[in-house]
């Protein structure tokens, strides 16, 4: 048996005044769109704010359901609102943050394997990166070059 290493690298920062304005701005919009999140069961909140090739941003929260499976997560609603809002337009930059009921989250909170998968296929699709902003209440910040970095092992249409 062989044993092997995988390495993600990543980018981090203190503070949102050390991103760019552009980026700034995305995770302004995800924060802002925290409040929008309907989460009675888990009181747990996810915002994402997505940066479509034109400069459009979209933003979504998560959506819970009695029926736990039913739950939308943030990411998966803020592509689909990008996707009804410019059809066949990718999305190249996405923010997400998180608010949790009970601490103060001082680190990102990483997209979900669903959420992965879903950005991961979003990339294929294009053929495009998705860059990624995690961002927790405060603390770092970590950006990502592509989502597909998150998912090293992804499942693909290449394989169908």
């Amino acid at each position: 048996m062989k044993s092997k290493t995988l390495t993600i690298g990543f980018s981090e920062v203190d503070r949102p005044d050390q991103l760019d304005a552009a980026d700034r701005e995305l995770l302004e919009a995800a924060t802002a769109a925290l409040p929008n999140s309907y989460s009675p069961y888990s009181k747990f909140k996810v915002a994402a704010a997505a940066r479509l090739e034109d400069g459009t941003i979209v933003a979504a929260a998560n959506t819970e359901n009695a029926a736990y499976p039913m739950c939308i997560c943030a990411e998966p609603n803020a592509m689909a609102a990008a996707a009804a809002l410019r059809p066949g337009m990718p999305v190249v930059t996405m923010a997400i943050t998180v608010k949790a009921p009970t601490q103060t989250l001082n680190t990102p909170a990483s997209p979900c394997g669903s959420c992965r998968q879903i950005l991961s296929e979003h990339e294929g699709r294009f053929g495009h990166s998705l860059r990624l902003i995690l961002r927790g209440e405060t603390g770092p910040i970590y950006v990502f070059d592509r989502a597909g970095d998150l998912l090293p092992f992804g499942f693909s249409g290449e394989l169908l």
